[in-house]
This record gives C-alpha cells, sequence and structure tokens, in this order.
C-alpha cells in the first residue's frame, strides 16, 4: 500500500512540476547553450533499484570532458562552467530527473544515486552498502537534508551517508517522507543545499 502511494505521489509530483517549472527548463537550456559547447543535457549511468544501472539525466554543469562518469565533482572543480556552479548550488542541474521519477527510475524521496564507478568503488569498502539500493533512489533524500551531500573524499565520508540512507529505508513513512520533501524545500530556497 505505502509503495502504491509513493509511486502514485511520485507520478503526479512529476508531472506537475514539470509542466509549472517549463519555463525555467526553457531559460536553463537556453543559457547553457550559449555559454558552452555541448548539449543541454547530461547522461550518466548510475546504479538504481536492486542495484540495476540506469541512464539520470541533467543539465549539463560541466565542460565537456572524460573524467564524466569516473571522477566526483569538487567544490572548485575547473570542470564546472560558470552558470554550473550556480544550476549545481541551486539544484536546478537536478530538474531533468523528473524524467526519471516519471520513468520510473527514480522516486522523489529516496537514497541518491551513485555513479556506477562509485559502487563498484565502495561496495568492498562500506559495510551494507548495496542495501541503499532496496529503494528507488530519489531526487532528494535523508542523507541529503542532514549535511551528507556533494563530495566523498574520504571513505568515512561515505560510510556517513550510506548509515543515513538505510536510517531511511528501516524508518520509510510517508510522515518522513512528507519531512525530507519540505527540508529540502527549504535548503533549496535558502541554497543551503
Amino acid at each position: 500500500m505505502h509503495k502504491a502511494l509513493k509511486r502514485i505521489f511520485d507520478v503526479l509530483f512529476a508531472l506537475l512540476a514539470i509542466v509549472a517549472l517549463a519555463p525555467v527548463w526553457i531559460v536553463v537550456a537556453i543559457w547553457i547553450a550559449v555559454t558552452s559547447p555541448g548539449g543541454v543535457f547530461f547522461r550518466q549511468k548510475r546504479t538504481g533499484y536492486n542495484g540495476e544501472d540506469f541512464d539520470l539525466l541533467k543539465f549539463r554543469s560541466m565542460y565537456v570532458n572524460n573524467e564524466a562518469d569516473t571522477l566526483q565533482a569538487s567544490a572548485d572543480d575547473p570542470r564546472i562552467t560558470p552558470i554550473g556552479k550556480f544550476l549545481r548550488r541551486s539544484s536546478l542541474d537536478e530538474l531533468p530527473q523528473l524524467w526519471n521519477v516519471v520513468r520510473g527510475d527514480m522516486s522523489i524521496i529516496g537514497p541518491r544515486p551513485h555513479m556506477v564507478a562509485h559502487t563498484e568503488y565502495y561496495t568492498p569498502l562500506v559495510k551494507d552498502y548495496m542495501r541503499r539500493h532496496e529503494m528507488r533512489p530519489g531526487l532528494t533524500g535523508y542523507a541529503q537534508v542532514n549535511g551528507l551531500r556533494g563530495a566523498t573524499p574520504d571513505v568515512n565520508d561515505m560510510r556517513r551517508r550510506v548509515e543515513a540512507d538505510i536510517y531511511y529505508i528501516d524508518h520509510y513513512s510517508l510522515w518522513l517522507d512528507l519531512k525530507i520533501f519540505f527540508l529540502t524545500i527549504w535548503k533549496m530556497l535558502t541554497l543551503n543545499l
């Protein structure tokens, strides 16, 4: 029952958000297109539900480069375009993932999906790493609203993120999803995410 309600909410919210934010999509797409060469969208293989890989969609926030699928972005990464810094800070680069939600690759709330290369790297290093794939990955999650977002330069950073993801999975409820949803909105509005 909970899974069905979660999926219904995901699809309805994603479709409404796509329609409501269409003008933002257009402005961002044009801005990306005129400020750096390459496509507007970026696709990257991520590990999803049950450990299955899928193509995650994002607005391109970096110059086209050969390390996009293996090297995690850092705060002062020279690959990030000037508009990319704003897109990443405001999380607007994540908007195309609403299509991933509609397609069923993702949920609105859940553990953030990691690059396939990171799944392969961290699985033997972090206990229960693969448990984070027991639910569909989310646009936002418990780890993100608790400050565990961005680069993981140290294995302990990833360990803390995985622990938060597993806490979410073990304590999942619609109320917890609502709390994460509103905390995400708040952090986006205050640019603290």
